[in-house]
């Protein structure tokens, strides 16, 4: 279980409301970031207040400015950010190029806010890209008293929005006041909160074969399969789909819907995105909990066909189940906490919640036969009727050989 941090501060309109925050990146329960790679810095933010923290508890209503070096412009995961939350925040190290500039204009046209930070001076490529941007942000530590009524004078008749960084003290923020800033951030004000949580990542591997898959246009059956491996990549996925697709009409009851809802280019951008997240390549397939997992979900699916051969629905339902009813262990969060963040079918939600219904008794039923509780699996199969002692056994033996990866097929 590898902890997770990330760092959020406010940022205040003149009435000093809040309006939005800056979300950084933290290794630890310090200030220091200690950022030595931007690119993997600006990834471990998203995927911490996209994915792993949940977006709607790191900003709740507000706007979230997050820090985008070259690469990550340029690149197709910066769309995996919903445009009407996030300020795209251009760090200073980004060199203006043609190309840059192109960039910009199309992330505007597709409806994404952009700011400049750290703007000490207006310098020709600046000025291309300011009837771009939304924000620009004036680092009060890097820009002199004496210069900086002249900076505010040459962007105020722009229709863009200032924002003053790094405030302070009190001196500090009337001053800001007083030469027309529209926005303020700094210490003055706030401190950044430094918000946690846990995450057991998926390997590398898997996720580079899962990316491979995906870019060779796979079968989504196929897709599908190899998702089935990774119950927090499937949590996540799940929890995505609710962020991108506000407007579902229907609950998520499998991973086919994931993949079809979310896309395959969606899907492909946050695989891409995750491998900035991971460790080295790992040999192990995946941590105990993580197999614990996997292999409940297959045996459940493979005890639904049983019960219910030709209902295909019911089988993946009964997958979902069984691999999303470890994830409070997994993710150390009470499990009713994190049903709440998706949108599960009903059927679904009542089998881990109170283990009700047909879904209910299969990972009762599992749960019996994991503690070994030999009385409780014969008597809730005598009442089952359709499945045999020996059918279970078989079933499970199956399972462990899929989750283990034994089988080759991976059927």
């Amino acid at each position: 279980m590898q902890e997770i941090f990330l760092g959020r501060q406010p940022i205040l309109d003149r009435s000093e409301n809040l309006v939005a925050y800056e979300l950084l990146f933290r290794s630890g329960f310090t200030a220091d970031a200690g950022v030595t790679d931007d690119a993997s810095a600006s990834a471990s933010v998203i995927v911490n207040a996209y994915a792993e923290l949940g977006l709607e508890n790191v900003l709740g209503k507000q706007r979230g400015f997050i820090n985008v070096n070259a690469e990550l412009l340029m690149s197709d995961m910066i769309c995996l950010l919903p445009k009407k939350q996030v300020m795209l925040e251009l760090l200073e190290t980004i060199e203006i190029t043609d190309e840059v500039v192109r960039r910009c204009g199309e992330l505007r046209r597709m409806g994404y806010q952009l700011a400049l930070d750290d703007v000490v001076e207006i310098t020709d490529p600046i000025k291309q890209l300011l009837p771009l941007v939304n924000v620009v942000k004036i680092d009060l530590l890097q820009t002199s008293a004496q210069t900086l009524p002249q900076l505010i004078s040459s962007l105020k008749s722009r229709p863009l929005m200032l924002l003053a960084e790094k405030v302070e003290n009190m001196e500090q923020a009337r001053h800001c006041m007083t030469l027309g800033f529209d926005l303020f951030q700094g210490y003055h004000f706030a401190r950044p909160q430094i918000m946690s949580g846990k995450r057991a990542d998926p390997s590398q591997l898997g996720l580079l074969r899962l990316l491979g898959l995906i870019m060779n246009d796979a079968e989504t059956v196929d897709i599908e399969h190899e998702l089935k491996h990774y119950p927090n990549l499937t949590f996540n996925l799940v929890r995505m789909v609710n962020s991108v697709a506000c407007g579902l009409t229907h609950k998520i009851g499998s991973l086919k819907q994931v993949i079809a809802v979310l896309g395959r280019k969606q899907l492909q951008r946050w695989v891409q995105l995750l491998l900035y997240t991971t460790g080295k390549a790992d040999s192990q397939m995946m941590n105990a909990l993580m197999q614990t997992a996997a292999t409940r979900g297959k045996l459940m699916e493979l005890v639904a066909v049983v019960e219910r051969p030709h209902d295909k629905q019911y089988h993946e339902r009964a997958f979902m189940t069984g691999v999303l009813s470890l994830l409070d262990a997994l993710l150390s969060m009470p499990l009713p906490q994190i049903v709440d963040q998706i949108s599960l079918a009903d059927e679904v939600k009542l089998a881990l919640l109170s283990r009700e219904g047909s879904l209910g008794r299969l990972l009762t039923l599992l749960e019996k036969k994991e503690g070994n509780d030999i009385k409780a699996v014969a008597a809730m199969l005598t009442e089952m009727a359709f499945l045999g002692i020996g059918e279970l056994i078989a079933a499970e033996l199956d399972a462990l050989r899929w989750a283990n990866g034994l089988d080759g097929a991976r059927h």
